[in-house]
C-alpha cells in the first residue's frame, strides 16, 4: 500500500485520479499529489459488492453463497509463515477465520480489500503485532472483533454498509482512519483516538461536524459529498493543512476562519456566494470553489503563497476581477476559469485575456 499521506484520499479512494464522469484528464486541474479535487463513486467493475452503491436495501442475504470457496482451498499456502504483510484482495472470501491467520504470528499489515466479508474475526496471536488493516469493499454492517488490537495504525472501512463508528475507542495509535462511502449520519466516538493525522469520511451522509475537538494532530480531514450546512467545530484543529468539503450543502464560508493555517481548501460543488471569509487564510496555496455560484474573487487580496486556483464553473464575468484580485500573487502558476461567463463569452480571446490579465500563470485549464 502507498503511504497514505501522499494519496489525498489515502487508501479508501481508488478513483482519486480515475475520472468517473467520463472527462478528459487533459481538462481536469490535479493537485500536486495527482488529485482532481473532485471525490467521486469508484467504478462499479472496481467493487466486488456494486450492489451496496446502487441499492440502498442491499441486504447480506445477496452476498455471494460461503461455498463460493472450498473448505479445502488454502489461498495463502506457500506463504512464508515469518510474512509481515498478506494482501488477498478480490477472492471471494466471506470468513477470515477460514484463512487460519494464525499462522503469521509477525504479521503487521493485512488487506483483505474486495471480498465478502460480513464480521472482522482476527486471531489474537496478532493483537501484539497488526498495525494496517484493509478491509476495503465489503459486506461489514458492524465494527467488531478489533478493539482488542491496539497497535493498529491505519484502518480501512471503506466501502462497507457501517451506520456507526462504534468500537474503537481503544485503536488510541490510529493515525490513518478511513470511511469513505459507508452510510454514516454522524462523526461519533472519535474523542480517544488523539493521534489522527488523516481522517477520510467522505460519501456518508453526515450533516453536521462534531466530535473532532479533541484530534488536534490532524493534518487532513476530507468531508466530501456529505449533507453539511455549515463550517463549525473545527477551532481546535491547529494542525489541519488540508480540508476537503466539496458536494454538501454549504451556502456560506462562516466559520473557516477558525483554520488560518490551512494550505489546501476544496469545496467545489456546493452553494457558496462569497468568498469574503477567506480573508485571513493567508497560507492557502491550493483553493478549489469550482462549481459554486460565486462572481466576485474578494477576499482573495491576502492570499499571497496562492499556487493552484480552481475556479471553473462559477459566475466570474469579468477580467478585471480576475487582474484585481491575483495579478499580485507571484506564486500562482495554475488557475482553471472554464465554464465561467469570461470564457463562454469570448472563448476564442479567452486564454490571451488570461495571460494579459496574469502574466505569471504557467498553466490555464492545463492548457
Amino acid at each position: 500500500m502507498s503511504d497514505p499521506a501522499e494519496t489525498p484520499n489515502g487508501t479508501a479512494t481508488a478513483d482519486s485520479t480515475v475520472n468517473s464522469n467520463g472527462d478528459s484528464s487533459h481538462s481536469t486541474p490535479h493537485s500536486r499529489s495527482g488529485w482532481d479535487g473532485k471525490l467521486r463513486v469508484t467504478k462499479q467493475a472496481v467493487l466486488a459488492n456494486p450492489e451496496a452503491l446502487s441499492d440502498p436495501d442491499y441486504s447480506d442475504e445477496d452476498a455471494p453463497p460461503v461455498d463460493q470457496i472450498e473448505a479445502d482451498e488454502d489461498l495463502l499456502d506457500g506463504e512464508d509463515p515469518n510474512s509481515e504483510e498478506l494482501d488477498v484482495q478480490h477472492s471471494r472470501i466471506t470468513s477470515i477465520p477460514a484463512l487460519r491467520l494464525e499462522r503469521f504470528p509477525r504479521l503487521r499489515r493485512l488487506c483483505l480489500r474486495q471480498n465478502s466479508i460480513q464480521h472482522v474475526e482476527l486471531p489474537e496471536v496478532l493483537i501484539d503485532s497488526l498495525e494496517e488493516l484493509e478491509l476495503y469493499d465489503n459486506l461489514i454492517k458492524h465494527i467488531d472483533g478489533v478493539s482488542q488490537f491496539t497497535k493498529l495504525k491505519i484502518l480501512d472501512l471503506s466501502y462497507n454498509k457501517l451506520k456507526h463508528i462504534k468500537n474503537i475507542s481503544t485503536l488510541t495509535k490510529l493515525d490513518h482512519l478511513y470511511f469513505v462511502q459507508n452510510r454514516l449520519s454522524r462523526i461519533e466516538h472519535l474523542e480517544e483516538l488523539k493521534d489522527l493525522v488523516y481522517l477520510e469520511l467522505g460519501a456518508n451522509r453526515i450533516r453536521e461536524i462534531e466530535g473532532l475537538e479533541t484530534l488536534t494532530k490532524l493534518t487532513s480531514l476530507w468531508l466530501g459529498q456529505n449533507k453539511i450546512t455549515e463550517l463549525k467545530g473545527l477551532s481546535t484543529l491547529t494542525n489541519l493543512r488540508t480540508l476537503s468539503i466539496q458536494a454538501n450543502r454549504l451556502t456560506s464560508l462562516a466559520g473557516i476562519e477558525t483554520l488560518p493555517q490551512l494550505t489546501e481548501l476544496y469545496f467545489s460543488d456546493n452553494q457558496v456566494t462569497s468568498l469574503e471569509p477567506l480573508h485571513s487564510n493567508t497560507k492557502l496555496e491550493i483553493l478549489d470553489f469550482q462549481t459554486n455560484p460565486i462572481s466576485s474573487l474578494a477576499g482573495l487580496e491576502n492570499l499571497k503563497d496562492l499556487e493552484d486556483l480552481w475556479a471553473s464553473n462559477c459566475q466570474i464575468d469579468d477580467f478585471r476581477e480576475i487582474e484585481r484580485a491575483l495579478k499580485d500573487k507571484v506564486k500562482l502558476a495554475e488557475v482553471y476559469f472554464e465554464g465561467n461567463p469570461v470564457q463562454k463569452q469570448s472563448p476564442v480571446l479567452y486564454r490571451n485575456k488570461v495571460r494579459l490579465a496574469l502574466p505569471q500563470i504557467v498553466k490555464i485549464d492545463a492548457g
